[in-house]
């Protein structure tokens, strides 16, 4: 993606993605916000200047969406292309022929197109692999593929979601599996602004949800784990505690980071549309299925229109950032990191770098970070220089 079309993306990712219980929710999360825009940390970069750097591993991928590391290859970065490509990175350079080729069943442009992979926590075993995307008609497809060798076997695709959009924006589109090897999928309210019909609460929907289901048990359902969402545009499973960290894109006011902690059993309700992070929609009903969590931290729009979320660094090349979250802004370009407090405010530091049109983050297998951006790089997060 290049020239208008880029720019029509980013501008409309930017407008429409940021893309009882409730009394007492609304001075705890007013508290933590505020107290975190007036904090430092938040406001001012470090002290130091090169304790971060971002190194490009690759460039000239078709408006990458996100990123992905396969089982059994430890050289291969796999790059998902909005236009519905999934790409093979090695040694800085893209292979000419796509590792799948979805581009007659997507429909690309704006929030759509294809969104999101994850390979099975089996893969090097059993080839498979999930992608999500939006159809021809704009609908949102969750399908399980099988791979053999470098190329995926196209008749061997087997949908598990098939979910009909009302609206042009605010489609999720991320894939994880937690620690038991359950799928979770992330699903924004249907679009438009301002959830003119109520997704967000409604329990009747799977959109504004996180789903999760066990793919391997024959028969098994999708189950909802979270509700309360906008767009929730990546979330990550903590390899250390299994908690559920997800990024979601705020309408006018604020973007918000939340938590599911991974000891959680039952719902939890982020709020949306009632809240917008910390903001009290005064209008809008709050269901009281399940319990309503304030975000961990929220941002408004002096530093930011479209959060992507990112991971909990457990790598050990970056110390300064191990245990601590990581996520940035696609609109600025900003990558902030939090340490979370429970019972206190989380500690939130501005890094020094910034990468324009952050579209997601990615984990290898030894916890190191990468990101990647839609002017088509790939980047690894890199310790500074050693003089």
């Amino acid at each position: 993606m290049s020239g208008a079309s880029s720019h029509a993306h980013r501008v409309g990712r930017s407008r429409s993605l940021r893309i009882g219980a409730a009394v007492l929710l609304a001075p705890i999360a007013a508290g933590v916000a505020y107290a975190l825009d007036r904090e430092g940390d938040v406001s001012r970069p470090g002290p130091h200047r090169d304790e971060l750097r971002l190194v490009t591993l690759a460039q000239g991928l078709e408006g990458p969406t996100g990123l992905a590391f396969r089982p059994g290859d430890p050289d291969g970065l796999y790059v998902t292309e909005q236009t519905g490509r999934i790409r093979v990175v090695e040694e800085g350079h893209v292979l000419p022929r796509p590792f799948l080729d979805l581009r007659s069943r997507v429909l690309s442009g704006g929030e759509r197109g294809l969104l999101g992979l994850a390979f099975a926590p089996d893969h090097r075993r059993s080839g498979l692999l999930y992608v999500h995307y939006t159809n021809r008609r704009g609908d949102t497809r969750v399908v399980r593929y099988r791979a053999r060798g470098d190329r995926v076997e196209a008749g061997s695709a087997r949908t598990l979601l098939s979910l009909r959009q009302p609206y042009e924006n605010h489609k999720g589109g991320q894939l994880a599996f937690d620690r038991r090897g359950r799928l979770y999928v992330g699903l924004g309210d249907g679009g438009s602004a301002f959830d003119p019909e109520r997704r967000g609460q409604d329990l009747g929907t799977p959109l504004g949800k996180v789903l999760r289901r066990e793919v391997g048990r024959p028969g098994a359902k999708w189950e909802t784990v979270a509700y309360g969402l906008r767009n929730p545009w990546r979330f990550s499973f903590d390899r250390a505690t299994g908690d559920l960290w997800i990024a979601d894109v705020g309408q006018d006011r604020q973007e918000e980071i939340d938590l599911r902690p991974a000891g959680e059993r039952g719902l939890v309700n982020f709020g949306w549309s009632a809240y917008e992070g910390t903001y009290r929609w005064r209008t809008r009903a709050v269901n009281p299925r399940g319990r309503l969590a304030a975000p961990v931290t929220a941002y408004g729009r002096r530093d930011g229109c479209s959060v992507t979320g990112g991971y909990v660094y457990r790598g050990r090349a970056l110390p300064r950032l191990r245990g601590r979250y990581v996520y940035g802004d696609l609109c600025t370009g900003t990558i902030w990191s939090l340490r979370r407090r429970p019972g206190s405010r989380p500690l939130v530091r501005r890094e020094r770098v910034k990468l324009p049109l952050l579209t997601s983050f990615a984990e290898d297998g030894s916890g190191e970070l990468h990101a990647v951006s839609l002017d088509g790089r790939v980047v690894a997060l890199r310790a500074p220089r050693t003089r």
